[in-house]
């Protein structure tokens, strides 16, 4: 089974009540993660215990520079991100380099499955 891990402690929240529907992560994933794929969304620092969330199926996977990202996609990463230089912002911290808007991206929607 993979794995659909976020680092950051923000995201612990947003993952428990639901409220993160995609994930926008550096680079093409699409041999990571592919529609229909079934995988664990769960929450940890790398090298360290994680806690699972939920089950999740990958919806879709879309591949894309920064500049193209619609709203769909940044509320769905984080409600609180209202533009490319929010979410450019966001990904400089989490990747811990510098970012442009045509750097290459990956949306990967996901939807809870209820067991």
């Amino acid at each position: 089974m993979r794995a659909l891990n976020f680092y950051s402690s923000t995201y612990h929240s947003q993952l428990i009540c639901r409220r993160k529907t995609c994930t926008i992560r550096m680079g093409d994933k699409t041999d990571k993660y592919q529609e229909g794929d079934i995988v664990w969304v769960t929450v940890g620092k790398k090298f360290a215990p994680k806690k699972k969330i939920y089950t999740a199926m990958i919806d879709r996977v879309l591949v894309k520079n920064i500049s193209e990202l619609t709203q769909d996609d940044l509320k769905g990463e984080n409600p609180d991100i209202a533009n490319v230089t929010d979410v450019i912002e966001f990904l400089q911290s989490i990747y811990n380099k510098k970012i442009q808007c045509t750097d290459t991206v990956s949306v990967v929607y996901f939807s809870e499955i209820i067991e």
